[in-house]
């Protein structure tokens, strides 16, 4: 009996498990223009954090210095890598810019 109903559960986890990937696929699916937008939001955030940081080491408040430092040195090297994506897709533009003159 266990054997039976478990078999009659597979096509219902069968459809289950590709629902799950089609909603993988749709959410992947992003422009690049999204992707980037979303990316941009998320180096603004990590800068706003460290500025908060900052200041709430500079008013004194209880906030350790490692935490500054760190929160200081994710959002630069994520505006770093931020960056030199741009410098790779303006790359990329100005070869493909190349190739059709």
């Amino acid at each position: 009996m266990k054997i039976s109903n478990r078999l009659t559960l597979l096509p219902n986890d069968a459809m289950q498990k590709k629902q799950k990937i089609n909603e993988a696929i749709q959410e992947t699916n992003k422009s690049f223009g999204e992707t980037l937008k979303e990316a941009t939001a998320a180096v603004n955030n990590l800068q706003a954090q460290a500025g908060e940081a900052v200041e709430k080491l500079v008013k004194g408040d209880p906030i350790d210095l490692h935490e500054v430092m760190i929160a200081a040195e994710k959002a630069k090297t994520s505006f770093e890598l931020l960056m030199e994506v741009r410098n790779k897709a303006i790359d990329a533009y100005r070869e493909i810019m190349r190739m059709q003159v």
